[in-house]
């Protein structure tokens, strides 16, 4: 990447200007000043070329020569610095105009100085030559709106315990900038305003600037981490800070083989923390997710997000499964009652007999016709019939005397539990809530263990759906959270297999959380999951499967022993694209997103009580 430092400066002929405020403030390098800072430390003194604070010295540096091509992070070296260095980066966007009309004014200058030495025999000048094409290429981009220019002030501010220990801090900071080859300049007189340069207030004391362009200026950001490849794709997640540097762990998914991934920890390590965190940064970037959530635990998450929550058992929530989904092909109908055979047979709990199949198939589509359905697509849109029609239609047939009566009577009689019984609450109606948005919870803990099952298999086949449907093709993540719970029945397992196997023929992915080692490692169809997923995350592990662990993903006795320590949140990820990318990491969340995944009980438990004395407080200002 070409960095165009040196001759922008040249070209658009800008210069450092000298700050103006402060400079009354310094003094020799034998007498000190005190000055009091309002939010600053209590008192400081200001030296030649460093300041003297209440824990310690420090001595800033402006950086005003670069490096003409770079490559991208090119300022990780200084963020992982071992030492305390602060490094701050100012940045002012230049109007395109300005910008314009000095770049053709130096770049006449330019041209002309170099036909003038041409004239005259001259050696050519080099540097004034790369000035040039610089101009040109500038000029040509920014005539094309495909950047812009923005002056840059690059400052660092080393720390020390005292003034031997940062006479050597200073030349360590300084051997590698130069190996960067950036030239590092003492803020000589200047050291208070190269101190609050390196402070976050946004504000430049001393106006050390160069022009940077906009390829020039995303190289500067130093948002990869020496373990990873560059993120390639356009959903980059920020995953948290490297265990073992100041720098950044960023992943995207969907720029790899495949979009699965599969998280395992123990129990209290944070996979369900992380997979939430996860969640919400790629709602930022547009992703649509589903979550089947055994435990509720992404309620508030759904909820702020403006997302559709469907708590599965819950008394009045009621979840049709004869609703006909739109726009996926002129065989919904048959497919439907296809699977309303599948359905009934998990109701079952057995498989259907085919005496059974024929007569559960007629009276599907009778139940169909008494609503006015039929395979005309048009009719598609008008109310589906419930469970409680198909119930009607069986008993109609068995009241028919016919050779199909005995099997209707008895499908009938073994399905009285969901129409009429303590069963019928998911079924008892229409469905309430539909499962479209950007974000779908299908929450699974008010379900009863005797329909958890049924209730399941209804929320695969929603989100089979809309993964599948071709008429809306787009970025999506299926979370599994807990996914033991969904490998111990049948057409859960199978799901998961088929998901894995598929899911990226139609864009998605799939998120595997499990804190159970051994329902993937230990079954084919675990090995299968994990076989299928370019994303592995691994959290704190339990001391009994760390081996089988380091068996499966091949660890090294470094990292076994990182993930039998590693505090909460802390974990490695495992990357199988393009070689084999890992990188030991701590999840991080501001205030709010934490807020939004913590499950912490105390935590909550306080927040609620804020929230209530917020609301008690609001409504006693409006009396």
């Amino acid at each position: 990447m070409r960095l165009l430092l040196g001759a922008l400066s040249r070209t658009l002929g800008l210069t450092a200007q000298p700050g103006s405020s402060g400079d009354e403030l310094a003094e020799d390098g034998h007498e000190g000043g005190l000055v009091g800072l309002g939010m600053g430390p209590s008192a400081l003194r200001v030296n030649t070329r460093s300041l003297e604070l209440p824990g310690g010295v420090c001595a800033s540096f402006a950086v005003t020569g670069y490096p003409r091509e770079v490559g991208a992070g090119w300022l990780e070296p200084l963020l992982t610095y071992p030492g305390r260095l602060d490094v701050s980066v100012h940045i002012d966007p230049i109007p395109p105009l300005v910008a314009a009309q000095r770049l053709r004014r130096q770049l006449a200058r330019l041209e002309s100085a170099s036909r003038a030495d041409a004239q005259r025999g001259r050696l050519a000048d080099f540097a004034a030559e790369a000035a040039a094409d610089d101009a040109a290429e500038l000029a040509a981009s920014l005539a094309r709106g495909h950047g812009r220019l923005f002056r840059v002030g690059l400052y660092l501010t080393v720390h020390a315990p005292d003034a031997g220990v940062l006479e050597g801090e200073v030349q360590r900071v300084r051997a590698l900038a130069a190996s960067l080859l950036l030239d590092a300049q003492p803020t000589t007189f200047r050291a208070l305003q190269g101190w609050t340069s390196t402070l976050p207030l946004a504000a430049d004391s001393i106006g050390a600037r160069r022009v940077f362009d906009t390829a020039a200026l995303a190289a500067a950001f130093p948002f990869t981490s020496p373990d990873l490849q560059p993120v390639l794709g356009d959903t980059p997640v920020l995953y948290g800070l490297n265990a073992y540097s100041s720098g950044v762990v960023v992943w995207d998914r969907f720029a790899q083989d495949n979009y699965n991934s599969v998280t395992l920890a123990r129990s209290g390590a944070g996979k369900s923390y992380f997979t939430k965190l996860e969640t919400l940064r790629l709602l930022y970037q547009g992703v649509h997710v589903a979550v089947i959530d055994p435990e509720d635990e992404y309620r508030r998450l759904c909820d702020h997000v403006a997302g559709t929550h469907i708590a599965l058992g819950a008394p009045g929530v009621y979840f049709n499964p004869f609703d006909l989904p739109q726009g996926q092909g002129e065989d919904t109908l048959i497919r439907r009652a296809l699977f309303l055979q599948t359905l009934i047979s998990a109701m079952l709990d057995e498989p259907l007999t085919p005496a059974a199949r024929a007569v559960l198939d007629r009276a599907v589509l009778a139940a169909y016709r008494v609503r006015g359905i039929g395979s005309d697509p048009r009719t598609w849109a008008r109310p589906a019939p419930v469970l409680a029609d198909l119930a009607t239609q069986l008993d109609t047939i068995a009241g028919q005397g016919a050779s199909e009566a005995s099997a209707a009577a008895d499908l009938a009689a073994r399905l009285a539990p969901y129409v009429t019984g303590s069963h019928r609450g998911l079924f008892a109606g229409p469905t309430t809530t539909r499962p479209t948005g950007h974000l779908v919870v299908f929450s699974l803990r008010d379900l009863p263990d005797e329909v958890r099952a049924v209730g399941m298999l209804l929320a695969l086949d929603a989100i089979w759906r809309a993964v599948a449907n071709p008429a809306d093709r787009r970025r999506r993540l299926v979370v599994v959270d807990e996914a033991w719970t969904l490998m111990r029945e049948d057409e859960g397992a199978r799901f998961l297999y088929r998901l894995a196997k598929s899911a990226r023929k139609h864009w998605a992915g799939l998120a595997v959380v499990t804190q159970d080692a051994g329902d993937l490692l230990s079954t084919d169809l675990g090995q299968a999951v994990i076989a299928n997923s370019a994303t592995q995350i691994l959290l704190r592990q339990a001391p009994q499967a760390i081996d089988q662990i380091a068996d499966a993903f091949d660890l090294t006795d470094g990292e076994k022993t990182f993930l039998l320590a590693a505090d909460r949140g802390q974990g490695l990820l495992c990357g199988t694209g393009a070689g084999s990318d890992r990188a030991a990491f701590s999840a991080v969340a501001s205030r709010h997103e934490h807020r939004l995944v913590t499950t912490d009980p105390a935590e909550l438990a306080g927040h609620q009580q804020h929230d209530a004395t917020a609301t008690s407080d609001m409504e006693s200002a409006q009396r």
